[in-house]
């Protein structure tokens, strides 16, 4: 994965074979604090959700996110790294969990530069991403979904994880209209340009 200082960009993975990744409050809990300590000190969040089958998290790029460290005789991506260490301790908690052995993830985690501004794909991302647990049934509202910032955003719970003041400021964001904007379902040809 490559990465760009002061760029948006949509990663996201799923189960091999779309088999769920998440089995348990406990195994989200866990995810999130993998996130915290493997990728957050390298990028600022906007949004996320994880999915009992997959995962997306919205981020925003800087000069930490292109940084290199030593493995070895190569340098690799600090963002890239962190990412393949969330995803390899996270499957072997849950292999050791589930007495398991193998893959969870599908091999390559996608990485999509999103172009602020651009036909308002940041803002379809970010929506996206939180009407996902909507779309798929899980709830029958957006903020009734745990694993998702949009609770943050309703200013339901005070979580740490996203940047939000950062979002508001890069994604134009209208806070007295977030609620009902979000809940605007958003078009096909719209979604392919986020992935």
């Amino acid at each position: 994965m490559e990465f760009f200082p002061n760029e948006l960009y949509h990663i996201y993975n799923r189960g091999n074979n779309r088999q769920k990744i998440f089995f348990s409050d406990r195994n989200y809990l866990f995810f999130l604090k993998k996130f915290r300590t493997c990728v957050l000190p390298y990028c600022d969040t906007l949004s996320y959700c994880l999915m009992p089958n997959h995962f997306h998290f919205f981020i925003h790029s800087d000069q930490r996110t292109i940084a290199t460290k030593p493995l070895g005789r190569l340098q690799k991506n600090v963002l890239s790294e962190g990412i393949r260490i969330l995803l390899s301790s996270y499957t072997q908690a849950i292999n050791n969990e589930n007495n398991s052995t193998g893959s969870l993830f599908q091999q390559n985690t996608k990485v999509k530069p999103i172009v602020s501004g651009d036909a308002n794909y940041d803002l379809t991302c970010l929506h996206y991403i939180h009407q996902n647990p909507l779309v798929a049934k899980l709830v029958t509202r957006m903020e009734d979904w745990p694993y998702s910032s949009f609770v943050d955003y309703c200013g339901l719970r005070d979580g740490s994880l996203c940047n939000k003041e950062m979002a508001i400021k890069l994604l134009g964001l209208n806070m007295k209209s977030f609620y009902e904007e979000s809940y605007k379902m958003i078009g096909i040809d719209d979604v392919k340009n986020i992935f």
